[in-house]
């Protein structure tokens, strides 16, 4: 275990409220663009966000630094988000929402140097944004922590609780899936 990673898991059980701070700071933006892409509802992906930092702040004495920090948090965010589906009465992840009643978190690109350039790279993020609401939650949930999150297969896998394997072909499912969708979204 690395000395970050000590120092990080005994801030974690010792309650420390600038760590916190920091790692808020550090990981809200990702955090909370997993929970929109996943839920596909801003409001309850804010409800979700605020509840997972009280999770570990409550249960920061948990994380004993062999995982990523990272890997932790998208875990809490995880169940979180299945516990909610739960409570409106769906069975699991793999069948949770109806992507088409809310829009979806669009961050703005910062990047891009024209206007033209700003509005083309924004219609191409809604259009990929809204066909990730069109493939099934698992699938969606993999492509956004691959490509959004950038974790690597083992902390997807996990994040998931689910063989590396089952990543594999639901990232290959996935983006066939995503694929299908854009170009129906095209036509």
């Amino acid at each position: 275990m690395s000395d970050d990673t000590r120092a990080l898991a005994n801030g974690l059980q010792k309650h420390d409220p600038d760590l916190l701070d920091r790692l808020i700071e550090q990981h809200q933006h990702r955090l909370y663009r997993y929970l929109v892409f996943l839920t596909g509802n801003a409001a309850l992906a804010e409800d979700l966000f605020q509840e997972t930092w009280i999770r570990v702040l409550e249960r920061g004495g948990q994380y004993n630094g062999k995982s990523k920090f990272e890997s932790w948090l998208f875990a809490i965010a995880r169940n979180l988000v299945i516990d909610a589906s739960r409570r409106k009465k769906m069975a699991s992840l793999e069948e949770m929402g109806d992507p088409e009643n809310e829009t979806s978190y669009d961050p703005p690109d910062e990047g891009a140097a024209s206007a033209l350039q700003m509005l083309v790279s924004r219609e191409n993020a809604q259009s990929v944004q809204l066909s990730l609401l069109k493939i099934p939650a698992y699938y969606r949930e993999v492509l956004v922590l691959r490509f959004h999150e950038e974790l690597g297969l083992e902390e997807i896998a996990a994040v998931t609780a689910t063989p590396i394997s089952t990543v594999k072909s639901r990232l290959y499912r996935g983006l066939t899936a995503l694929k299908t969708a854009l170009a129906e979204g095209a036509a």
